[in-house]
């Protein structure tokens, strides 16, 4: 048969479009940062669940309240990092606020003669601020 075309077959693997804009690593560092602080304060939570289980309270409210402020805080370090990593511009103010807490919070361990937590703790802060406004990470949000 004349003037007609065969048919390609593509195989057993088909066409992949590859991302053109991969992550910048601004983001993706900041990213691991925010999922380590998570892990971090997930172990945290975790001795005050077994303090809670195995102490003697006197006050067993204040007690499971700061308990429930920890997960609660595991919970929303994940979630902004995983947002992140999906390129939520929304996610981006929060999570700058998350850790602008870390500041007062390491400057009263400072106060309290905990320098070695107070001092990277606040480190921490700032960096991960840094990263989530530095310039790759503002253009891979869509905020230019």
């Amino acid at each position: 048969m004349g003037g007609t075309v065969p048919r390609v077959t593509p195989g057993i693997v088909s066409r992949v479009a590859i991302d053109s804009d991969p992550i910048p690593v601004t983001l993706r560092w900041a990213v691991r940062l925010l999922r380590g602080e998570a892990v971090a304060l997930g172990l945290v939570a975790a001795w005050l669940v077994w303090a809670d289980l195995t102490a003697t309270t006197t006050d067993l409210p204040s007690a499971l309240l700061v308990t429930a402020f920890a997960l609660a805080g595991v919970a929303a370090l994940w979630a902004l990092g995983t947002a992140l990593a999906r390129r939520r511009a929304g996610a981006r103010a929060p999570a700058i606020v998350l850790q602008l807490m870390l500041l007062p919070i390491g400057w009263y361990m400072i106060q309290g003669g905990m320098g070695w937590l107070g001092v990277p703790l606040m480190a921490l802060g700032l960096g991960v601020c840094a990263l989530l406004v530095s310039p790759p990470t503002t253009r891979a949000l869509g905020f230019e």
